[in-house]
C-alpha cells in the first residue's frame, strides 16, 4: 500500500488530494484553496506564484487533521497543473514577476512580428508555419502562446528579463521551490511549442528557438511525466509541513492528467472535460495537427500516444457568471457571492443543484435563445481574442430560466463544434468520459449527449480526475502499477447517459445557427474590442 499526495493546480484554486493506492486509487481526505487571477484591460492574465504556495502550504497541513496518515507515510508527490503559463524565475527559484496565465493576450504585436506577417496561411508565415509544423507538429499562432509572453516581457520588462535564469510553467515552478531542481516534464515542453516531437530528435528545438528569438539557456532540463525529479528540501518541507526527502515526481498538465484520472487512455478514447476552462481530447497515436482549426495532438504521459486536443477558454467560467448575474440577485439563494473554482466542489454542488431545478423545466433549446461561450475570447476551432460572450434571439417572454439553460447548452454547442471539427481528421469515440465540475449535474450529462448524438458516461467525483491522474504518476513511479495503460483498468464509469433522438434533432437545428454566429459578428467583435 502507497499513499501520494496530489496537488491540482487549476485557474482559480489548489485542490491538495491524499490517496490511497492498493489494486485502486481511492481518497483519503482533500483540502482546498482559492487564490486571484488578475485580468487586466489591455488582456492580461496573471497569477502570483506565492498565493500558489501559500495555498498549499495551507492545504497540506489541513489534510492531516483530516485523516490518521502522517506525513513520513507519504510515498510521494505529484502534481497535476493548468499549462501554458509562463513562470520565469532566477537562479534561486524565485519568479521575477508574476507569472502570465494561458489566458494572457497581450502579445498581439510579438505574434504579428513573429508569425503573423507576410503570406500568410492559418494566420501564421507561410514559411515559419511550415517549419513549426515539420519540427513541432504544431505552430505558435495564438496570442496565448507562450512564446510570445516570453517576448512581451523581453521587450516590456528589460530589467526583469535580466534576472531570469529559466522559464518554468506553473507546476515546473512549484516542484523547483520544492526540490531546487530546474525540469519541465514532456507535455509542458511540448506547450512551449518549442519541442522537436520528430523521431530521435525529442527535446528543444535549436531551430525554433532561432526563429522566434529565444534563449535556449533559459530552458529546463525535460524529463517523463513518471519520472522522480528529487526530494524534498528541508525549507520547503517544513513550510508544507512534510518529511524532507519525501519524493516528487514530475507529474502533468491538466490536458495531460484529466484525460488520465477520466480512465480515457487508450487510442481512440475521447473525454471532455468542463470546468473553468474546457476541452475535447482523443487519444492517438501519432502526431496530427489542424493549425486552421487551431487543434494539435499534444505529448501525453504515454509513450507513443498524443492527446489530439481543442480547447475552450471558457466553460464553467460561464456558470459562474450566471451565478453572479443571473441567479445571485433575484432568486437569493446565495447570501454572499463567493469563488466557484473548476474543483471547489462544494459551491460548484451548490450551483448546479441550484440549475439543475432550473433548466429542467425549461424544453431544449430554451425556447430560442442560444449563447456564445467566449467571455475571454476563443481559441478552437477559430482564434480570435476579440471574440465574447452573448445571448441572441431574447424575445419579450424570455425570462432567466431560458436564460440558464442557453448557457449551459452554447458550452455543450462549442463542445461539439470541436468534436465535429476533430472528426474531420480522427476517429472519436461512441461513448465519450465527461469530467470537471460540469460532470457532477446529471442535467448538463443529458444535454452534452443529447446535444452530440454520443453517449456520455462519468466517474466518480469527475471534479477529482485530475488529482486521480496524478495519483497515477505516482503509482507508475513507485512501481504499484506498470504503467498509465493501466488506470484504464482502474477508473470506471458510475452513470450512462443515452442521447434522446427527439431532442437531438432540436439541437441539429439550433447547432446549425451556433456555427454561423462567428462568422456573422466577427467584424463587430474587431470594432468593438481590436
Amino acid at each position: 500500500m502507497k499513499y501520494a499526495l496530489a496537488y491540482d493546480v487549476g485557474t482559480t484554486g489548489v485542490k491538495t488530494c491524499l490517496f490511497r493506492i492498493d489494486g485502486s486509487i481511492e481518497l483519503v481526505a482533500d483540502a482546498i484553496e482559492g487564490y486571484e487571477l488578475y485580468v487586466f484591460p489591455d488582456g492580461g492574465a496573471e497569477q502570483d506564484p506565492e498565493e500558489w504556495w501559500a495555498a498549499m502550504c495551507k492545504t497540506t497541513k489541513e489534510l492531516f487533521t483530516k485523516t490518521d496518515v502522517k506525513p513520513e507515510d507519504i510515498d510521494g508527490i505529484s502534481f497535476c497543473s493548468q499549462m501554458q503559463g509562463l513562470v520565469l524565475v532566477d537562479k534561486s527559484g524565485m519568479p521575477v514577476r508574476r507569472a502570465m496565465s494561458y489566458m494572457d493576450q497581450r502579445a498581439r504585436k510579438e505574434l504579428k512580428e513573429n508569425m503573423a506577417y507576410g503570406l500568410k496561411v492559418a494566420g501564421g508565415n507561410v514559411v515559419k508555419l511550415l517549419k513549426s509544423l515539420a519540427i513541432t507538429k504544431a505552430a505558435p499562432l495564438s496570442v496565448k502562446d507562450p512564446v510570445y509572453k516570453y517576448l512581451w516581457v523581453k521587450n516590456n520588462e528589460p530589467e526583469n528579463f535580466k534576472r531570469v535564469y529559466k522559464w518554468l510553467d506553473v507546476k515546473e515552478a512549484l516542484i523547483a521551490r520544492m526540490t531546487g531542481e530546474f525540469i519541465m516534464t514532456q507535455d509542458s515542453a511540448f506547450g512551449t511549442l518549442l519541442y522537436d516531437v520528430r523521431e530521435g530528435r525529442q527535446g528543444w528545438s535549436r531551430e525554433m528557438c532561432k526563429m522566434l528569438g529565444v534563449d535556449m539557456n533559459h530552458l529546463a532540463k525535460i524529463i517523463k511525466s513518471t519520472d522522480m525529479v528529487g526530494g524534498l528540501t528541508k525549507k520547503a518541507a517544513e513550510e508544507l509541513g512534510l518529511k524532507e526527502g519525501t519524493a516528487v515526481f514530475g507529474g502533468g498538465g491538466d490536458a495531460t492528467l484529466i484525460g488520465v484520472g477520466a480512465g480515457a487512455v487508450a487510442k481512440g478514447q475521447t473525454h471532455i472535460y468542463m470546468g473553468t476552462s474546457g476541452w475535447v481530447s482523443t487519444v492517438v497515436d501519432k502526431n496530427i495537427v489542424d493549425a486552421s482549426a487551431m487543434i494539435a495532438a499534444i505529448v501525453g504521459a504515454q509513450d507513443g500516444l498524443y492527446n489530439y486536443f481543442a480547447e475552450l477558454e471558457t466553460a464553467g467560467k460561464c456558470l459562474e457568471w450566471v451565478k453572479n448575474h443571473l441567479a445571485l440577485d433575484e432568486i437569493g439563494i446565495y447570501l454572499k457571492k463567493t469563488n466557484v473554482a473548476e474543483d471547489m466542489e462544494s459551491e460548484y454542488t451548490n450551483l448546479y443543484q441550484y440549475l439543475s431545478s432550473v433548466i429542467e423545466q425549461v424544453p431544449a433549446g430554451s425556447n430560442g435563445v442560444m449563447f456564445t461561450p467566449w467571455f475571454h475570447g476563443n481559441r478552437c476551432p477559430f482564434e480570435d481574442p476579440n471574440s465574447r460572450a452573448m445571448f441572441m434571439n431574447m424575445s419579450l417572454e424570455t425570462g432567466k430560466s431560458e436564460l440558464i439553460r442557453s448557457v449551459v447548452e452554447g458550452v455543450c454547442f462549442h463542445m461539439r463544434w470541436m468534436l465535429e471539427t476533430q472528426q474531420k481528421k480522427v476517429s472519436t469515440s461512441d461513448t465519450i468520459r465527461f469530467v470537471g465540475g460540469g460532470a457532477l449535474n446529471d442535467s448538463t450529462s443529458r444535454i452534452l449527449a443529447d446535444c452530440l448524438g454520443k453517449t456520455i458516461e462519468t466517474v466518480e467525483s469527475p471534479q477529482n480526475v485530475g488529482s486521480v491522474g496524478a495519483a497515477v504518476v505516482v503509482a507508475v513511479g513507485t512501481g504499484v502499477i506498470s504503467g498509465i495503460a493501466e488506470a484504464g483498468k482502474l477508473i470506471k464509469s458510475n452513470k450512462t447517459f443515452k442521447p434522446d433522438p427527439a431532442v437531438k434533432a432540436v439541437y441539429d437545428k439550433y447547432f446549425e445557427v451556433y456555427k454561423r454566429l462567428y462568422k456573422t459578428n466577427k467584424d463587430n467583435f474587431r470594432l468593438l474590442n481590436g
